[in-house]
């Protein structure tokens, strides 16, 4: 399996499996490879236009931990809808209880990596990306600006930046290699790649979970644009949440105050960086294939406030390193 080149931490117990652009991997050092649970660990890397960058941003990794858990959470509460048995749901918008698992084991973790690592299950994850979309923007708005669709999905005419889209639509990607850029494609082409009755199970299930946790950050003044989540089975052939979900780097927020279609839209996300990069004061040129430069104190700083604003706000919670 093919990672990212970078330094690792030795942790006890356990043996370096993997590295993504954010994430580590490790399996336990007892167990046969391939064989118990895993333990991922979340960097303070960053990534822009499919570079790992050389400047980490403090505590980046464990806000998405924490996030993610309390995205978990919140998404395995019981609903009037459900069922009597333990099983994590969903509602669907027809109000249908669908169960949704996700991959967390505990967070009994080494202290060198407390608060930014978890146990999960080990998963047999589809390859795709499961991408739900609330409202028009991204690779979505450039779509639709050349051809009127978005994943082969027709829209309306005339929407523009920031539209919101009713209902929501399913954009499914294909996950490419650590530096590259997964492509969009359309159901059909999922179907064809998991197959027909879990490419609709893993639709619905992701336009569930967008459903509900839009609602989750309008009540908190937040605006969740659009997802990108990942599901796998389990040993037990079932479908499981896995990865990180609802996170700045997997999702866009927006402020419901500074909401006006028509415009790029502030997120709370890595947009600092990305603005920097590709302004005059970074020297870079996007299209030299030349790694991007060292990031500045003040961009790095805003970057990490910004992260910790979306993690207090969505949680209610004060944020600590």
């Amino acid at each position: 399996m093919a990672g990212l080149d970078t330094e690792v931490l030795e942790l006890p117990g356990w043996r370096h499996l993997y590295s993504g652009k954010v994430r580590d991997l490790y399996e336990p050092a007892d167990a046969e490879p391939g064989e118990g649970d895993l333990l991922v660990v979340a960097s303070d890397r960053i990534s822009a236009y499919d570079f790992v960058l050389d400047t980490e941003i403090p505590d980046k990794g464990k806000v998405l931990t924490q996030l993610s858990l309390w995205w978990f959470e919140q998404l395995s509460a019981p609903t009037p809808e459900a069922q009597s048995d333990t099983t994590p749901t969903v509602v669907t918008p027809s109000g249908h209880s669908v169960p949704i698992r996700n991959h967390v084991v505990s967070v009994d973790v080494p202290e060198a990596v407390a608060g930014r690592a978890m146990v999960v299950q080990r998963l047999d994850m589809y390859e795709v990306e499961c991408i739900a979309r609330g409202y028009l923007t991204g690779s979505g708005l450039a779509e639709y600006r050349e051809s009127g669709t978005v994943t082969g999905l027709e829209l309306p005419a005339g929407l523009v930046d920031g539209s919101k889209l009713e209902p929501a639509i399913f954009t499914p990607s294909a996950k490419a290699e650590v530096g590259e850029h997964d492509e969009n494609i359309t159901f059909e082409q999922m179907s064809r790649l998991v197959g027909e009755t879990p490419a609709a199970q893993l639709r619905d299930l992701t336009l569930d979970l967008y459903t509900r946790a839009e609602g989750v950050a309008r009540d908190r003044g937040i605006i969740l644009a659009d997802t990108k989540v990942e599901f796998g089975l389990n040993s037990a052939g079932q479908i499981v949440l896995g990865d990180e979900v609802l996170t700045p780097d997997s999702s866009r927020f927006w402020d419901v105050d500074d909401y006006e279609p028509g415009r790029s839209q502030p997120s709370f996300d890595k947009q600092f960086v990305r603005d920097w990069l590709t302004s005059p004061d970074s020297g870079w040129d996007r299209a030299s294939g030349e790694a991007p430069p060292h990031l500045p104190a003040a961009v790095v700083a805003k970057t990490r406030d910004r992260y910790i604003e979306a993690y207090e706000r969505l949680t209610g919670l004060t944020f600590s390193a």
